[in-house]
């Protein structure tokens, strides 16, 4: 017990000390930094749709869905995000870890830039750039299985009840297997996302739901920045500026996720932004351990302090967002 206070405190020094950004509610959101904003004229948007020319935040709206254009293809930001995930594999995982794995999440403007008249970048380019540098792991297709209702309108982020499919897809391509098999509750406060906050924009709420079964009510999720256990949803941040931080409790630099009721007694690491915060709990019955690392947070240089590396699963997963703006991976 003494150990693992004494990494907490660590941990904690190395978070606040300015060795890792800042994160405030609205870094946590947006999963991206600045980036170059091009306004678009209503009329050179799309009449097909009711569609709103982007602001200068960069904040447009189709058919009441918003987003924040992520444009253009920031070739090098690509790169330095490969760099430092080999960094992680050559340091960390080369010897230790056989099962790699890397997925990459479109943002909203996949769905809704192009095909209105917006500026958007080559998805299919960004995410080949990335694969091809990170020959040490095994590619897993998601794009097929996303649609646009799939994510919030008024959030950066996808809705936890509509991605079983991909939970699912992800298993099955690292060997697990997991559960459909959840009870929704749907908050009863409404959910202002990150581009009520960017911008003044007139968009309908969302509803925010969660999945829970028997199994994810006994796990418990450790952060090592606090040295404390949590439930996997923590329904005090419900009424919270963010009400998306009920999943694994926000932004976080290591946590885990142990579930004393896995099918298996493998465990798995993902290297991650806060997309995962929402998928990681429906990956859980299939291993008996989920450490979450977020290298925005946690220098890579500073990762063996805190996790040891033994064999686990090993999952690369982040948004088009962060892999666009990586300047924000330490």
């Amino acid at each position: 017990m003494k150990k693992t206070r004494l990494a907490a405190a660590l941990l904690s020094a190395v978070i606040f000390s300015g060795c890792a950004a800042p994160e405030s509610s609205s870094s946590y959101l947006t999963d991206e930094s600045p980036a170059t904003t091009t306004t678009v004229s209503s009329s050179e948007a799309s009449t097909d749709s009711e569609v709103s020319a982007a602001d200068e935040s960069g904040v447009y709206v189709v058919d009441g869905y918003a987003a924040k254009l992520n444009y253009p293809l920031d070739e090098k930001s690509v790169e330095y995000a490969a760099k430092r995930f080999e960094y992680v594999y050559e340091q960390y995982l080369r010897d230790n870890c056989e099962n790699i794995f890397v997925s990459v999440i479109p943002d909203k403007n996949y769905f809704l830039a192009e095909q209105n008249g917006y500026p958007s970048i080559d998805y299919s380019e960004l995410t080949s750039r990335l694969v091809n540098k990170m020959d040490y792991a095994e590619y897993i297709d998601i794009y097929p299985l996303l649609e646009l209702t799939d994510y919030y309108r008024t959030d950066t982020h996808w809705r936890q009840e509509k991605i079983t499919d991909v939970a699912e897809r992800i298993a099955s391509a690292m060997g697990v297997a997991v559960s459909q098999e959840y009870t929704q509750t749907t908050l009863d406060v409404p959910f202002y996302g990150v581009h009520c906050r960017q911008s003044d924009i007139s968009v309908e709420p969302d509803s925010l739901t969660y999945l829970d079964n028997d199994m994810l009510a006994e796990c418990r999720v450790f952060d090592a920045e606090t040295n404390s256990y949590s439930d996997v949803y923590n329904l005090e941040l419900a009424s919270g500026d963010d009400p998306y931080e009920i999943f694994l409790s926000g932004a976080k630099s290591l946590l885990t996720i142990e579930n004393p009721n896995a099918s298996t007694d493998r465990e798995l690491v993902i290297f991650r932004d806060s997309f995962a915060s929402s998928l990681a709990p429906l990956l859980a019955e299939g291993y008996a351990k989920i450490t979450l690392v977020d290298i925005r947070y946690l220098m890579p240089e500073l990762l063996g302090r805190f996790v040891e590396f033994h064999g686990q699963d090993i999952l690369f997963l982040y948004s088009t967002l962060v892999i666009n703006n990586s300047t924000i991976i330490k």
